[in-house]
Parts: C-alpha cells; sequence; structure tokens
C-alpha cells in the first residue's frame, strides 16, 4: 500500500495534463470570471460551435450569446441564486442541452468564477424559474428553419436575405449542387409578408420539356387529347398570393421563356389552349447552379428573363469554402438522425478532422446523407473505419481485391489522393447506398425489416437487397 501511495504522490496533475482532459472531455465546459468574461473553453465547445478558442477567450459572454449561438441565458438565473443551476438550453443548430453553471465564490460570498458543463439531456431535476415558461425552449430552430453559419461571406448573404425579406422583388439565387439554395427560398418566404401562404418549390429539370407548360400555366377543356375535363389549374395559379420557387432555372426550354417573362412582368399569364389572360399574385424566387449570363451569351437563355429574374442574386458559397460550419452541421445532422433512428451516436474527433479537411463536392447535402448513412451503418462511437473509401485518410491501404475505378498500379498514397479528387458523386453516393443496404440486411437478414430502418418501401428494399448482396453467404 506504501508502494502505491507514493506512486500516486508522484503523478503530477500539470496545466497541459488537465486542459488535455478537459479537451477530452464529450460535454462543453467553459469558465467566467467575475465579470462574466470567457476566460476557458474547451475543445467540444470550439466543435459545436465552429468557432476557435482566440475568437472567444477574452469576449464577454453577452457578446458571444447575442449571436443566437444557444437560448436562453443561464447567467442571469446563477448571478441572482450564487448556487448550483441546471436548466434546459436549446442550441443554434436546434439541438437540447441540459447546462449546469457552478458558481465559486470567495469569502466574502462573492462569485470569482462561473463554470458552465453542458450535456444532451439525461437526468431530471432541472432548475425552472417563474420567469421561464417551457415555450421559451422551441424546436423551430433547426437547419430549415435557420440557416446554420459561422462564415462571414455566408453572414452577409443572410443580412441581404433579411432586408429583401418584406419585399417583393425577384430574387436569383447561385450555387453550387447541394449548397442550400431551396433551405435559403424558404427562409426568405418564412420571414416575409406571404409567409402564411404557400410556398410551392418547382424543380424545372424534372418535368418534361413537352410537359412544362401546361404544368406551370395550366390548360383548358380541349386544349390537346387526353386533357382532362374542365381543364386544370397550373402550378403558378395553385401558388396563388404565395412564393413560388424555381429551381433549376436554367433548364427551363427557351420557348417556355418568354412566356415566364410575362408572368414576371405583368403577373398574368394564357393557359395552354386558352383564350383569356389569368392573373397572379405570387412572389417569383428562382435559383440555379449553372452560369446564366454565359447561356445568355451562347442564345440558350433569354438575356431579357436573366435581368428580370436577376434583380437579386445571392451567390451561396461551397461549404468548402465555409470550413467553420461544417463541424456544426455535422452536429446538427447528427442530432437529426440520432433521434430519427432512435439512437445516440458519437461522432470520434479523427472523423470530425476528416470532414472538416474533406472538398465536399456534394456540399451540405452530401454530408446530410454521409452522417445518415454513419448514424444507421455504425456502432456507438463513429469512427474512420466507418467512412467510406473516398473520406480514408491518405495512408489507408487499399487492397488489390477492392473494386474501384482506381489503378491498380497506383501506391497507396496515390490512390487517396486520386480517390479524393477524381471519385464521382454519383459513384460515392452508390457506395454510400450499399453500405446502407449490406449493414442493414446483415443484421437483420429481412427486408421487411430493412425496408423498416431505412423508411423505404419493401419492393425498394428487395430490389436493392437483390442488387448489393447477392455475394453474401447467407443472402436467400
Amino acid at each position: 500500500m506504501q508502494n502505491l501511495m507514493n506512486n500516486e504522490e508522484k503523478i503530477e496533475m500539470s496545466t497541459e495534463i488537465l486542459k488535455k482532459i478537459l479537451d477530452h472531455s464529450p460535454n462543453e465546459i467553459y469558465v467566467l470570471n467575475k465579470d462574466t468574461c470567457i476566460i476557458y473553453a474547451n475543445k467540444a465547445y470550439e466543435r459545436h460551435y465552429g468557432k476557435q478558442l482566440s475568437e472567444i477567450v477574452g469576449k464577454h459572454n453577452n457578446e458571444i450569446f447575442s449571436k443566437g449561438y444557444w437560448k436562453p441565458s443561464i447567467l442571469p438565473f446563477v448571478l441572482k441564486e450564487k448556487k448550483s443551476v441546471t436548466i434546459k438550453q436549446v442550441s443554434y443548430i436546434g439541438k437540447e442541452m441540459i447546462t449546469t453553471a457552478i458558481p465559486l465564490l470567495n469569502d466574502e460570498e462573492e462569485i470569482e468564477l462561473i463554470i458552465t458543463t453542458a450535456q444532451e439531456p439525461n437526468y431530471k431535476g432541472l432548475y425552472i424559474p417563474e420567469e421561464q415558461e417551457p415555450e421559451e425552449i422551441s424546436e423551430k430552430n433547426s437547419y430549415k428553419e435557420n440557416v446554420i453559419t459561422n462564415n462571414e461571406q455566408m453572414n452577409n448573404v443572410m443580412e441581404i436575405c433579411d432586408k429583401i425579406s418584406m419585399v417583393d422583388a425577384t430574387i436569383l439565387i447561385q450555387g453550387e449542387s447541394g449548397t442550400g439554395k431551396g433551405v435559403l427560398a424558404k427562409y426568405i418566404h418564412n420571414r416575409g409578408l406571404r409567409k402564411n401562404s404557400p410556398f410551392l418549390s418547382i424543380n424545372c429539370a424534372t418535368i418534361p420539356e413537352q410537359l412544362i407548360e401546361s404544368e406551370l400555366f395550366g390548360y383548358t377543356e380541349g386544349s390537346f387529347t387526353g386533357a382532362t375535363k374542365g381543364g386544370k389549374k397550373g402550378l403558378l395559379e395553385m401558388a396563388n398570393g404565395g412564393t413560388v420557387f424555381l429551381d433549376e432555372i436554367g433548364e427551363i426550354p427557351y420557348n417556355i421563356q418568354a412566356k415566364l417573362l410575362q408572368v414576371i412582368q405583368d403577373l398574368e399569364f394564357l393557359p395552354v389552349g386558352g383564350r383569356e389572360l389569368k392573373k397572379v399574385d405570387i412572389r417569383i424566387i428562382s435559383a440555379t447552379n449553372r452560369d446564366l449570363f454565359e447561356m445568355v451569351k451562347k442564345k440558350r437563355f433569354r438575356e431579357d428573363l436573366y435581368y428580370r429574374l436577376n434583380v437579386v442574386n445571392l451567390q451561396i458559397p461551397p461549404l468548402r469554402e465555409r470550413k467553420e460550419d461544417i463541424i456544426p452541421l455535422s452536429y446538427y445532422f447528427l442530432s437529426v438522425f440520432n433521434k430519427k433512428y432512435q439512437v445516440n451516436r458519437i461522432i470520434s474527433k479523427e472523423v470530425l478532422d476528416i470532414f472538416y479537411d474533406y472538398p465536399w463536392s456534394g456540399n451540405i447535402r452530401q454530408l446530410e446523407n454521409l452522417v445518415e448513412s454513419l448514424v444507421v451503418t455504425s456502432d456507438a462511437i463513429i469512427q474512420v473505419s466507418d467512412l467510406p473509401i473516398i473520406l480514408q485518410q491518405k495512408n489507408a491501404q487499399v487492397t488489390p481485391s477492392q473494386e474501384t475505378p482506381l489503378s491498380r498500379n497506383s501506391t497507396p498514397q496515390d490512390l487517396s489522393s486520386q480517390m479524393l479528387q477524381d471519385y464521382s458523386l454519383d459513384t460515392a453516393l452508390e457506395e454510400l447506398e450499399r453500405n446502407l443496404i449490406v449493414n442493414s440486411y446483415t443484421k437483420f437478414r429481412n427486408t421487411r425489416k430493412v425496408a423498416n430502418q431505412l423508411s423505404i418501401s419493401q419492393s425498394k428494399a428487395s430490389r436493392l437487397v437483390r442488387k448489393y448482396c447477392k455475394d453474401l453467404d447467407f443472402y436467400k
């Protein structure tokens, strides 16, 4: 026993060791001084909010709180009570947290330090001040309602959105596929005067060219063979009073563009086969990942329509240029899919580091799809080994038996580099789909349960199981 005590006495709990312990805590920890200025925050705080410690240490807590990273503030309660207080908060990515603030008092019973920690809710006994009603904490704070960003360029875009939401100017949103153009359009609609009216999202690329005119503008009875008796309202008329979001506007056929221009200019149109103009009261927001100005120069898009659509232009930066948003978005999607599939996955720091460095050719949509796949297919902690091959670290070993479109003569380093640069999005998504199906079928060995777990039809589950699982030993 004496030897053991001697060994324990030799252990020095240096500042570096203490910092390492705190940085490996899964809970947020930050410390305020008596003036409620931040003097310390751990790595979990950095990851959850995408803020470097250098950006927050030394700042007054109110300065950080005013940016809306969490609500409500716990400080008024702990300053009033001068004892430990625990409340429920919601972060700006929509995640519920149980936050505890612990005041450290001096001999005069004055607060010297306040230590706060935050974790996911898992116990009772919350302090509920009389002035705080349960309704103050809303689950509406989500990616679909509030765009999650710490990026300066994206914040500038959001400021413009707030300004233009109350007017009916036409808006053109441009950005790569998967950057969230539809989310931004809905954000503008929800903050405008039309928020209680329809928001109709139309993907122009999904409507066959021979049907797009009748779908948008409607038709009269007998206007063509097979026309519905009595005619049919078009999508634009169905959105009367609200907002029409025309996604993939660059796919609108040239011969339809003049008719769309008339709607934007005069808010009227002629249905297919009709002789009487119809009036509509709609706001137009359009989006594209194509260079419309280049299309104008090549006579593939009407110049007059381009300028009518482009009254306000919003450019969404790709996710690779919004690196400070990658980790908060990852945690948001993790929270969403943990709740959806009733699990409690945790993402390892190594995986988050890979996420941060990855170029994300599919942007936010690709990140969302990947996190969903990992939540379904991984164990308690999402590790590097759970990632698809395109996200493996550069020193990952690729065996010759693996089926990839890469050269079999390449070194592992060359393979990794080539995978990060040349692996197509379609191939990556197919691999994610295969991983989902194989892991689910391996677990359940039943297509009905696979369908239930992945929220797809049983016929689709059966087809995908036949496609991806036929080589498994237990496949029947």
